[in-house]
This record gives structure tokens, C-alpha cells and sequence, in this order.
């Protein structure tokens, strides 16, 4: 039994990934349930709540704080054997509260996304480091959009030049796990459109490949 819980409040894109868009979050005696995109995967966002997708959340650090915590408290999960949270990049007010909330759980740790520049290995460095400051363990990195295979000459293009040497070269130096790298993929932004299985639709793309292999 998996929950996947989106704290991204200002940008909630699970609900459209997830081909959950238009659903809405019903409450009963125990609390709000979870919208299920199967018997065995529940989700809970805040995209749930907005009227239109295209709604802006306007919200100071307090009122994220409060949502996230009545999503840990309020909504019946039932009993699950993995929480997995999506955050926001950075190291923000969501960050903060849900290491803090859950600090009694002990967390397994976080999964640190990446693409191979320098511009985006900068901001990695600092929750890297952010992890390390509240003491949240980390699990590993994925390199994404990890190069481009041409499907039909076949020769491998790097669309976001690793000039300093990818994830691979800032885990080395900063002693973290590289979980793997997934190749950038144009099928895998039209699956996350349609709310779709990227990994049913593409069996054989070699992103489908890496993802299994980050998995395992």
C-alpha cells in the first residue's frame, strides 16, 4: 500500500501526471480519502482543492504549514507501507515542516533529483547540504534528462552539457549515492500530459530501463 503525498503547494503537478486532474477529495468520519489512482496507490494534493488547475496558490510559510500538517493528520490513509512525498525544489518552508513532522517516523531518507548542469547542481549541493543539516538521510541522486538518443541515427546528443561533470562527478565528491541516470525521453513529458504510465507506454525506451534499474 503506497501514499504519494504532494506538498508542492504553489505548483501541484501530481494530479496531472497522475491522471487525476478534475478529482475531488471527499470527507467522511475519519477525515478526508485520499483520491486512489489504484486499490493500492492513494494521493492527496492540494490540486484536489482548487476550483481550476490554473488557480494560483497565493499562501505565506503558515498556511503551507498548516495544509501539510492536516494532510498528515486529517486525511485516512489506512495503513501503508511506503509514504512518499513530492516536494518543491529548494529548501523552503515545505521542506522544513514535513522533515519536522515526521521526525518521530524515522524517515528513510530523500531522493535528490538533478539535471546534469552546473546551474542545477548548484541548488543540489545546497539541499544536499540541507539534508545534512537536519539530519535527514539520503537515499541517492538521479541524474535527469541524461543526454538524448537520437531514435533514428541513434548517436547520443547532450542537450544540458554536464561541464563540470554531472551528478556523477558532485556524488563522488560529496560522498552520496548516484541512483542513476535517465536519458531525456519526449514520450515521458507526453505520458506526464495525457496522466498516463510512461513505463507501460515505452517498455523499451532506454529511460524506461534506467527508471526500473533506479528502482531496483
Amino acid at each position: 500500500q503506497v501514499a504519494l503525498l504532494d506538498i508542492d503547494i504553489c505548483g501541484p503537478s501530481i494530479p496531472k501526471i497522475m491522471g487525476l486532474e478534475g478529482e475531488q477529495v471527499h470527507q467522511s468520519g475519519s477525515g478526508w480519502s485520499p483520491v486512489y489512482v489504484e486499490e493500492n496507490l492513494g494521493v492527496m494534493s492540494v490540486g484536489f482543492l482548487l476550483s481550476s488547475p490554473d488557480d494560483a496558490v497565493i499562501w505565506r510559510g503558515p498556511k503551507k504549514n498548516g495544509l501539510i500538517k492536516q494532510f498528515l493528520r486529517d486525511v485516512d490513509w489506512g495503513e501503508v507501507d511506503y509514504l512518499i512525498v513530492d516536494t518543491p525544489p529548494g529548501t523552503s518552508d515545505e521542506h522544513l515542516s514535513i522533515v519536522q513532522y515526521l521526525s518521530a517516523t524515522h524517515i528513510d531518507g530523500a531522493v535528490i533529483v538533478t539535471t546534469p548542469q552546473e546551474i542545477s547542481l548548484q541548488d543540489v549541493r545546497k539541499e544536499i547540504n540541507f539534508c545534512h543539516k537536519v539530519k535527514l538521510p539520503i537515499i541517492g541522486v538521479v541524474e535527469n534528462m541524461s543526454g538524448f538518443v537520437c531514435p533514428k541515427c541513434k548517436k547520443e546528443s547532450q542537450i544540458f552539457p554536464p561541464t563540470t561533470g554531472g551528478a556523477e562527478k558532485m556524488c563522488q565528491n560529496l560522498n552520496v549515492s548516484l541512483l542513476g541516470k535517465v536519458p531525456l525521453d519526449p514520450q515521458i513529458g507526453r505520458s506526464c500530459d495525457r496522466g498516463q504510465s510512461f513505463l507501460s507506454e515505452a517498455p523499451d525506451s532506454p529511460a524506461t530501463l534506467s527508471y526500473r534499474n533506479i528502482i531496483q
